[in-house]
Parts: structure tokens; sequence; C-alpha cells
């Protein structure tokens, strides 16, 4: 293809696509926050165990899983909103309403005085996240052609990393607010934090009933339920290993641990930043507002650079820098209160989290076949999520026998073998290429 001028690559941003994108990602951001990142740092100020919030984090597992039922979202219509909204929207207006449902029951919960009814509450939100997820990356993917998929990325992590600022340094600023100066535990001030944050969930409801339903593929009629279901749940696997052969192995390798030195990092990083004596309004401003700003630079820088120069190098830039920034963590560790290192140390490992993850979003949709968008995508990303989150859940355990400085560097060491394996795939590319 020829190469686009800048101003025609820029000008792809300001498109009704990408502009949908921008909104349904501040949508899709928004749940994942509020069951593991603030959630974290809420049980960790009601005197919750690292140990059980380390546990408490494969509520995540709901998005390594959602495979299993992505076959049903990409074919099953749904009674009266079908007729409604289409498939994708239908199943998204659904998704965002269990959301909605499930922050209102953790809002009402305190972890303190019934730990198990917020777990399930926080499964809840999480089914619900998965779900719309699905949906939203089949919507994605058909909103656009693939030329424009990493420009969709792009704007779906902008949306996603505002959500981001709002799930996290929102939430907190809410508490603080609530709190009036105090240290002490107040259920109230959460309270007051995830109701806020349920009503906000309103923003991608409102875009979903306003956006068009995307020319999916058209599905012929299954004519009895054994057709549907090989159609539905065996087909999108066929159909991947057919196109990719043998090479299936590797890519799907490659999915599966790509992002695992972030994932496993991140689960430990609000309790590290309250065992490091960082205050409420301190994460709200350095981590959850400055870093996901530094993110959204790097979301956009990747997916600039991922139409200019090609997905797979930005995809080991991506890992050399995400595995890179883990071991600043481990520095920071050995310095106490230092908000000057923390400013530095989050800037630079969510700058280098945005360049991956564009890069990588746009490599998954790739992969994709458009007749099973979604099945396809949730099972990649599916992948991207098990391995990871299931080795984060050990996480606080590992913190309390080793401490924070060796487990920082244990998770960059994670990242090495990510960086033959993006080397393998991108030579496995150019074969088939050529």
């Amino acid at each position: 293809m020829p190469r686009r001028s800048w101003a025609d690559t820029l000008k792809v941003y300001a498109e009704p696509a990408s502009l949908r994108m921008l909104a349904l990602g501040f949508s899709a951001g928004l749940p994942l926050l509020l069951v593991l990142g603030t959630l974290s740092f809420w049980l960790r100020k009601a005197g919750i165990d690292r140990s059980t919030i380390g546990y408490m984090s494969w509520v995540g597992l709901a998005y390594a899983f959602k495979w299993v039922w992505s076959p049903l979202v990409d074919r099953l219509p749904l009674p009266v909103l079908h007729g409604w909204l289409g498939r994708r929207r239908s199943w998204l207006l659904l998704a965002q309403g269990l959301i909605i449902g499930g922050l209102l029951g953790m809002a009402f919960t305190d972890p303190q005085q019934d730990l198990n009814r917020m777990v399930w509450c926080a499964l809840a939100v999480a089914f619900g996240s998965a779900t719309q997820d699905i949906a939203l990356d089949a919507f994605r993917i058909e909103s656009a052609n693939a030329e424009r998929q990493a420009a969709l990325a792009a704007t779906y992590q902008t949306g996603y990393r505002l959500a981001m600022i709002w799930a996290g340094a929102g939430a907190l600023w809410l508490v603080a607010a609530a709190l009036q100066g105090t240290t002490t535990y107040v259920h109230g001030a959460w309270q007051l934090a995830y109701g806020v944050m349920a009503a906000s969930m309103l923003v991608g409801v409102c875009t979903v009933l306003l956006s068009p339903e995307p020319a999916g593929r058209a599905q012929t009629p299954a004519r009895n339920l054994t057709e549907w279901l090989r159609e539905a749940l065996v087909a999108p696997f066929v159909d991947f290993v057919r196109r990719y052969g043998w090479q299936a192995i590797l890519i799907l390798a490659l999915i599966g641990i790509y992002r695992i030195s972030d994932v496993v990092m991140g689960i430990m990083a609000n309790p590290f930043y309250v065992d490091m004596g960082y205050s409420e309004g301190e994460v709200a401003t350095v981590s959850k507002v400055f870093g996901v700003i530094m993110t959204l630079v790097g979301a956009f820088i990747g997916g600039v650079i991922s139409m200019r120069i090609g997905v797979m190098r930005v995809l080991m830039l991506g890992a050399v820098l995400s595995a890179a920034s883990n071991l600043l963590f481990a520095w920071l560790s050995t310095r106490g209160h230092d908000l000057t290192g923390l400013t530095l140390v989050v800037s630079a490992d969510n700058l280098a989290g945005g360049i991956a993850s564009a890069a990588f979003i746009a490599y998954l949709s790739s992969l994709t076949n458009v007749q099973y968008s979604a099945t396809q995508y949730a099972l990649f990303s599916s992948m991207m999520m098990l391995a990871p989150k299931w080795l984060a859940g050990f996480s606080g355990a590992f913190v309390d026998v080793h401490g924070y400085v060796t487990f920082f560097v244990g998770t960059a060491c994670l990242g090495l073998p990510v960086l033959l394996l993006v080397a393998l795939a991108s030579r496995i590319k150019m074969t088939a290429n050529a």
C-alpha cells in the first residue's frame, strides 16, 4: 500500500468510527480498575491482607475465560433487544446493565463486614465487563477496514485510559473529599465513590443507543441446533488453525504471555503505594492521572508509528519497554516515600504500556476473520489474560515472603521470553508474505 501523508494519517482520528470508539473505550475501561486496581487499594485501606488481595485478583479470570461464552455473543440474537438495536449493540447494552448493577452492589458492601458478598458483586462486574469487551471488540473490528484498525485501537485506548483516570484518580478523589482529611477507614466514602462510578457507565449506554449498528457479514441461518453449535463454537477455531497451520501455536504462545510483566506486577501496585505511605491524593494525582496521561501519549505514539513502520516492530519495542520499566519499581521500593521518584517511574511505566497496548490490539485485530470477529478476538484476548492473571493471584503471597524488590525484578524477568516470541512471529509473518 502507498504510504500515507502525516495529514491523512492523523485525519483518521477525527472520523465518526474513531470518535465512537473513544466513548465506548471509556465504557470498557471503567469497570477494570474497579474490580482490580482501585478495589485492591480499597481492600488494603480496609485492612485486608496482601495474600487475600492477591487471590481476589482471580476475579479478573472472567476476562480470561470469556471465549467460553463469546460464541453466544457472536451468534445469538437477544430477544426484543436484537430487533431494536441489532446484534452488537444489544449485547453491549445488556452487559452494561450488568456492570451497573454489580457496581451498585459493591458500593453497598463493606469488605470488613462481608467480604464474600464483595467477591460476588465484583464477579458480576467482571462478567459483565468481559461480555461488553466481546461485543465491543467485534463492534470495533466491523466498524472499519484493516487499514484503520490501528487508529481505532488508539482511540479505543484513549477512551479506555480516560476511564481509568476516572475509575482510579476520580474514585480516590471522591473518597478523599468524603473523608475530609481523616486517615481512618470509612465505608461511606467508598460507597459514594462506587455509586458515582456506576452512574458513569451511562456514557457507554448513551453511546450504544446513539450509534449505528455496524454492517457485519450476513450469516446463513442454521437448519438445526447441531449446525448452529458447529458454526458458533467450532468453526471460528477451525478457521484460525486452517489459516495459520502450525504457526497458530507460536501466535497463541505470544498472545498468552505478551503482557505478563505488566499484569503480574499491576496487582500489587496499589498495595505497594499504600505500604510506601502514599496518600489517596498523591496516588490519584501521580499514578491515576499523570500516569494515565502518559499512557494516552504512548497509545497515540503506538498507533501512529504502527501505521508508519508496521505493527511487529512496535510490538517488539513495547515488549522491551514494558519489561524494563518494572526494574524502575524495584528501585522505587528502596526509596520509601519519594513523590518525585514515583512520578518518574509511573511516567515511564505507563508510556511503555501505552505503546505496547496500541500495537498489541492492532496485532490481535489483524489475526481475526470478520466472519467470526467476536469469537476469535475473545479467544485471543482471553489467552492474553489467562496465564498472567492466574500467576498474579500469588503475587501477594510472594511479596509477603520475598519483599517488593525481588518481586519487581522477577516480573521484569518474566518479559524476557516475550522478546524471542515476537522475533519468531515477525519472521513467520515475513515468510508468509513472501
